[in-house]
């Protein structure tokens, strides 16, 4: 089993939960190794002692320089030395980029790295990306996104040949500010993967395309707008639900359907994203994670190791990135 390094002060609900979920995820047969302060309790878990901590609020760049022993930065650098096969961070997202391209550094060919969500779609899942590593991208880089996701989704998804599409304002070629406009182009011209055009937001739930490509700013916004949406809906539900004594008898009813439904749909089912495109294996967990969502991202880090997430895409990437 591929053994994890774990952040244990990364997130706004650390170190409790994130221990939490590393005891859940240590029971499931991964091999967990935890990164913080000298006394944690760990419940018996193996922690590597760490003296620093980024915070939120930290300047990405300065503060992996600034701040070598932190917690996050020791985890990402024992996947560099080979100490571990992954590592899981829901801490600052641009200090893990940071930490990544310092120490692990970039897959040959690759211009930027790109973080990849799966999106749970009523028809299959489905891989968004960039969902928030690159605010800023030229239509050169969302062309490589496509090609990334394309491997994730032929490796990861087992789709045999993946369909790519474009996030824009609307399906028609012409749609979308400059950026999608001439990266709409290089993809239509790009017979190196399955394009079949742009895709709107409102699709991306029932199954938009196998890969879904925007720049890093749209994507995080739409994956937010998706995570909180579905997390308002289910709760509201419930809520209505509980609130009438009809509600609770129909409650019954349908508690199998509606549990299906939530495990599908939940975000915390998947519990991060890996960031495509590095030399070593990351995944990033939401800031917000609980018990369940950090249990499934060091799953979800320890699955791709496996599946030589890494080794595959530098295997493929260097034939298929030119633009």
């Amino acid at each position: 089993m591929p053994r994890v390094a774990v952040d244990a002060l990364g997130g706004d609900n650390a170190p409790g939960e994130v221990i939490l979920g590393a005891l859940d995820a240590a029971a499931s047969g991964v091999d967990v190794v935890l990164y913080g302060p000298a006394g944690l309790a760990t419940e018996g878990l193996p922690l590597v002692e760490t003296t620093e901590v980024i915070e939120m609020a930290d300047k990405p760049a300065e503060a992996v320089r600034a701040k070598p022993d932190s917690s996050l930065v020791a985890a990402v650098r024992a996947v560099a030395a080979g100490d571990a096969d992954a590592v899981v961070s829901a801490g600052n997202t641009g200090a893990i980029l940071a930490a990544g391209l310092l120490h692990l550094r970039r897959v040959p060919g690759v211009m930027r790295p790109a973080i990849a969500v799966p999106i749970p779609a009523r028809q299959g899942p489905s891989v968004l990306l960039d969902a928030g590593a690159n605010a800023d991208a030229r239509p050169e880089h969302l062309l490589q996104f496509a090609h990334m996701g394309a491997v994730f989704a032929q490796e990861l998804l087992e789709v045999r040949d993946p369909q790519v599409r474009l996030l824009s304002i609307g399906e028609e070629d012409e749609k979308g500010n400059q950026l999608a406009i001439e990266a709409h182009r290089l993809l239509r011209e790009d017979d190196r993967i399955n394009f079949a055009g742009n895709a709107e937001s409102r699709d991306l739930l029932h199954g938009a395309a196998d890969v879904v490509v925007t720049d890093g700013f749209t994507g995080n916004i739409a994956l937010k707008l998706l995570e909180g949406t579905i997390s308002e809906l289910l709760d509201a539900l419930r809520d209505e639900i509980a609130s009438t004594v009809t509600g609770k008898l129909g409650g019954l009813l349908i508690r199998p359907a509606a549990r299906r439904l939530r495990a599908t749909l939940d975000p915390d089912t998947y519990g991060g994203a890996y960031l495509l495109g590095l030399r070593g294996l990351a995944v990033i967990a939401h800031g917000n994670s609980g018990r369940v969502a950090v249990a499934n991202a060091i799953r979800l880090a320890a699955r791709g190791a496996e599946n030589r997430v890494v080794e595959r895409l530098a295997e493929r990437m260097p034939e298929r990135v030119s633009v």
